[in-house]
């Protein structure tokens, strides 16, 4: 029997970067591995990682996901292996790549190479300078705003497929319109806004981490970086008015469109807004993987690419569980709630809350998705009518240019 679909985020160099963004859940994972001094990913495991993904994937199409740490520090040459060994495995399957990025390293010769063989690379970009360099900084503490502008450039001139990933944070969540237009102006055509939300221990754990999982249960505080559950709403909601006004069709926004799957009572295509999770998963550069990118923590680890198959790790018995208890541990007040059916109760790790009836897995952003689905409820109900009519969703820019 096949593997049911799913997904990998592939850290060929770990949590190894070269910025030192404040919010940055991953830096500290290199504290899981202690000792080590060679971060790439050896020729060994990038092999069998290649050749085992492919056989599982049951589909004429593989999407391949490389993040970190900051993968480009592993340099050209190490993707163009990345792109033989799949040309060697694909039997007769269509390959692509995504690479996220923070985009400083980009010079003409990733260009060139990213453009020729196809990647769809994400720049990670908080908007304007001094929004963007507000928590994106390098070791030295230096800006690095300039230097991810002209990494986007040298995409540009290249041709490369490119998309924007918003970390939507304590700081710029106060000036929605100001990123929005901006990541418009740089060119962006679509646009992922990712809430942080992290907790900091009183004292770090056995492996050394401060940074913890909502099971947590010793003492914490939520980060003064963490957006904030309302202002995320707020957030989200100025930006679709004026999308909702002017750019349908135009530019995509990657929350936008998963809600409209929701309200066409289709499965969401992200994760977080689905019933189960499970199917994302994450693999370090030793091979090991993890339930998920969220959750790389010890007792996460499912094992480890030399030692057990990935499609075995996949559907184990400790995954299955993991997946399954987004909607097991769902609290009463979740499931009763209107808009359950476009939130799900978001993303576990952000579940660390209790409800006013004191049962635990409420949702920190709670209030922020509450307040930003009720307020699209209208438009979405229009633009999914105009789906099953055959007509596309833009028509609801005429539909609210009539209402004003």
């Amino acid at each position: 029997m096949p593997t049911a679909p799913f997904h990998i985020m592939t850290k060929p160099i770990g949590p190894i970067c070269n910025l030192d963004c404040k919010y940055c859940f991953y830096l500290e994972k290199e504290k899981l591995y202690p000792g080590t001094r060679e971060w790439a990913m050896p020729r060994e495991t990038l092999e069998r990682y290649v050749r085992e993904y492919i056989a599982a994937q049951d589909t004429e199409e593989v999407h391949f996901a490389w993040q970190g740490g900051e993968p480009t520090l592993l340099g050209v040459d190490f993707f163009r292996t990345v792109v033989e060994l799949q040309q060697q495995y694909a039997g007769g399957k269509a390959i692509y790549n995504a690479l996220q990025t923070n985009g400083t390293l980009l010079d003409d010769a990733w260009g060139e190479f990213l453009a020729a063989n196809g990647f769809l690379v994400g720049i990670s970009i908080d908007g304007p300078r001094e929004i963007h360099d507000f928590y994106r900084v390098d070791k030295g503490e230096a800006p690095t705003f300039d230097r991810v502008m002209r990494g986007l450039g040298k995409l540009k001139e290249h041709g490369v497929e490119f998309n924007t990933l918003t970390v939507v944070n304590r700081h710029n969540s106060a000036v929605p319109l100001e990123v929005y237009r901006f990541l418009k102006e740089i060119g962006s055509k679509f646009l992922q806004f990712i809430p942080v939300v992290e907790r900091r221990a009183a004292r770090a754990d056995g492996n050394g981490l401060v940074l913890i999982e909502p099971a947590f249960a010793e003492a914490a505080e939520v980060t003064d970086w963490s957006v904030e559950p309302m202002a995320f709403g707020v957030f989200l909601a100025r930006i679709f008015d004026e999308w909702v006004k002017q750019d349908v069709g135009r530019t995509f926004v990657q929350m936008f469109d998963v809600a409209l799957e929701s309200w066409m009572g289709m499965e969401a295509s992200l994760c977080v807004f689905r019933k189960t999770c499970g199917s994302a998963l994450a693999m370090e550069h030793t091979g090991d993987v993890y339930s998920c990118d969220h959750f790389v923590y010890p007792e996460h680890r499912l094992g480890n690419l030399a030692e057990t198959g990935l499609e075995a790790m996949v559907s184990s018995p400790q995954q299955v569980a993991f997946g399954r208890a987004k909607l097991e541990t769902l609290p009463r007040m979740c499931r009763q709630c209107e808009v359950r059916f476009a939130c799900n109760g978001e993303c576990p790790k952000h579940r660390f809350l209790h409800t006013p009836d004191g049962e635990p897995g409420l949702n920190y952003l709670c209030a922020g998705y509450k307040h930003f689905f009720r307020h699209i409820d209208p438009y979405m109900r229009f633009m999914a009518g105009e789906l099953r009519a055959g007509r596309p969703p833009a028509g609801i820019m005429r539909y609210v240019g009539g209402r004003r």
